[in-house]
């Protein structure tokens, strides 16, 4: 064959299979425009449905129960699992990819529907709880469509390595329905439970409060001082030792005894989340807000003994701040009372508890009392301090 006519043919075959590249890239975009516009469809009929439902629902509608929703949560996960399949194959059609997403967020406005049951006769904490399970698979759910349709027309590598994870991810949230709490008691004790955990770490960090050091001899003393003079300057240890560590020894007095005063209020709280566990049995959905709203109540009085905790063991570093410890001490014994008054409401062994609250009544007084004396002795020397100036 001519030469000329050979170049010509090879030429004539490149620039159709160029033509033909073009003609696929132009159907893939035309595909992944289809594949958008029917992914927004139905993630904007899924956002109706999430805003329609973000609600308490009507107490005359019937309670689903929260195994029901972890049920169809498995289904939503396996149905992920398809999707993921399906998706990171060679080369899925589009008809069939549309069909899988029609399949998925049927079935997940199926599992809102389900879920918005449960919340009947839910109080807050309850709700939030829910919600936030709920949200978090319709929150992945989204994001692994997102990457699926973003990615369709990508390589096959690309889409194994996007895809995948994001359907972990609604495994993950599916699976945590599982951990949900689906009672009211249930989930304040888990709330109150985080405040006994705030709580003990600032215990914790009370009890690593320490004295002032005793006065260095005099050899220690010039011995010290060469070091301190030969010694680096720029160091950000160089004024002092720890925070906290230079308490003189009335100080350390209320220190101690604040420490009582926390301890004693974590074990209020401990008796607290016993009591409140022990209605386990007692929790019946016709009680209604005459059984939530107590506990509701007891969360937030326990939520603000957190508070008060807080504010303690910040007033314990010197200089010690006597004014606010005795309002911290006030509110607390505030907290006490209403939280016994809500206790009594409700049914249930609570001998232990008020005991509790007869041992920490008893530390406030206490330290109240310290606290009152060590002002007393303060006064004169502020008054000479203010004089000699």
């Amino acid at each position: 064959m001519n030469p000329a006519k050979t170049q010509t043919l090879l030429l004539f075959f490149a620039a159709e299979r160029e033509r033909e590249r073009e003609r696929e890239r132009e159907m893939g975009k035309v595909e992944k425009e289809q594949l958008n516009r029917t992914l927004t469809e139905h993630l904007n009929t899924i956002h109706e449905t999430f805003q329609v439902l973000d609600q308490n629902p009507a107490s005359s509608l019937d309670k689903v129960a929260w195994n029901e929703v972890i049920k169809l949560g498995d289904q939503v996960s396996k149905q992920a699992t398809v999707a993921g399949m399906l998706w990171t194959g060679e080369r899925p059609e589009v008809k069939e990819l549309e069909e899988n997403m029609g399949t998925y967020f049927n079935m997940l406005q199926g599992f809102l529907l389900l879920s918005h049951g449960t919340k009947v006769g839910a109080g807050p904490t309850l709700y939030s709880c829910i919600h936030a399970s709920v949200k978090q698979v319709v929150d992945c759910s989204f994001m692994l469509f997102k990457e699926s349709v973003s990615s369709y027309g990508s390589s096959y590598r690309d889409r194994k390595l996007s895809i995948p994870p994001m359907v972990g991810t609604v495994w993950d949230a599916c699976s945590a329905l599982k951990k949900t709490p689906s009672t009211n008691i249930t989930a304040i004790g888990r709330a109150i439970t985080q405040v006994a955990v705030s709580v003990k770490d600032v215990l914790r960090e009370m009890k690593e409060l320490k004295p002032a050091s005793a006065e260095p001899k005099d050899e220690d003393f010039e011995e010290a001082s060469v070091k301190d003079d030969s010694g680096p300057h720029d160091s950000d240890d160089s004024c002092g030792g720890d925070l906290g560590n230079d308490l003189s020894p009335e100080e350390m007095k209320i220190a101690q005894l604040a420490v009582g005063v926390v301890s004693e209020t974590l074990v209020v709280i401990k008796e607290l989340i016993r009591f409140i566990t022990s209605l386990n049995k007692q929790e019946n959905p016709d009680n209604g807000n005459d059984f939530v709203n107590p506990l509701e109540t007891l969360l937030k009085l326990c939520q603000e003994s957190g508070l008060q905790v807080d504010e303690f063991g910040a007033c314990l570093y010197p200089p010690q701040e006597f004014s606010a410890m005795k309002t911290a001490m006030e509110k607390i014994s505030s907290v006490i009372d209403g939280m016994q008054v809500e206790v009594i409401s409700l049914e249930g062994s609570s001998e232990a508890f008020f005991q509790a609250c007869t041992g920490l009544r008893d530390l406030l007084r206490e330290m109240k009392s310290e606290l009152c004396s060590s002002i007393t002795r303060l006064l004169p020397e502020m008054q000479n301090l203010v004089v000699s100036n």
